[in-house]
């Protein structure tokens, strides 16, 4: 018979991790931080999808090795935003 880590135990411990927060103007809670680092460590939420691409273009993409999705998607932001800032 298996022994059970008693609840408070290091096993069983997690740290809380405390974030300072303020009150914006409007009364909702903010993070202090500044609006620079909000945007280094923005990540937009990822969408699995399936998607047909040309097989040359598949491999000029997996030529560098792993990471050719996370490529694939800088290369079409970049056309997505090129695109926005154009007016289209």
């Amino acid at each position: 018979m298996k022994k059970r880590k008693k609840p408070g135990s290091k096993a069983t411990t997690k740290k809380k991790v405390s974030s300072k927060k303020t009150r914006s103007r409007k009364g909702s809670i903010v993070p202090r931080e500044s609006e620079a680092t909000i945007r280094e460590l923005y990540r937009p939420l990822k969408k699995p999808i399936t998607v047909r691409i040309d097989a040359d273009v598949l491999a000029w993409f997996k030529k560098d090795g792993k990471r050719y999705q996370t490529r694939i998607n800088g290369a079409l932001r970049k056309v997505m935003e090129r695109e926005l800032k154009a007016g289209r």
